[in-house]
This record gives structure tokens, sequence and C-alpha cells, in this order.
């Protein structure tokens, strides 16, 4: 396809599933790139340098993940956001 409008990609958004429970208050408490107030918003919000890129975690495992500017980096943001939450599982 021939690109006459100069596309480029700039931010990605992608959405996947932990197929977890997350603590999402021991979460925030621990680790200081989480925010989270359940009063305004029901996820924690996970910022990683990088790749450059923001997660929204929610409890039951699901993750939005915005600003990254390829698959890959998605990719990468996802398995730093798995290793990062695995001892915040409910069992």
């Amino acid at each position: 396809m021939e690109n006459k409008y100069n596309v480029k990609i700039v931010n990605m958004v992608a959405s996947a599933n932990l197929n977890i429970e997350l603590d999402l208050f021991s979460l925030a408490m621990e680790v200081d790139t989480v925010e989270y107030e359940p009063e305004q918003f029901p996820g924690a919000i996970l910022k990683l340098s990088e790749p450059k890129s923001s997660l929204l975690l929610f409890k039951n495992g699901k993750v939005i993940c915005t600003g990254a500017r390829t698959e890959e980096d998605v990719e990468k943001a996802l398995k730093q956001t798995t290793d990062l939450v695995s001892d915040f599982v409910n069992k």
C-alpha cells in the first residue's frame, strides 16, 4: 500500500488477559511506578520507562497497554508487567 499521507505509527493500544487475580492495593504500596486510587478509577496505572508505555491493570487480570510504538514494545511491556506483578497474585 502506498503511503501517500505519510502515516506513521506513534501510539498503539493493546489489551491482554494475564489470567490471574491481582492485589492492586499491595502492588501500589510496594511498586513506586504504580498509581492506584480506587475511588476515582478501578484500575492501577503502571508507568514503564523502557519501553515507554503505560499499562492499566485490573483486579481480574485484564491489562490495557498504551503508548507503545511497536508490537515488539507491547510484548516487552507485557513481559515486564507479568514479572513485576507475579508477587501480587491473589491465591
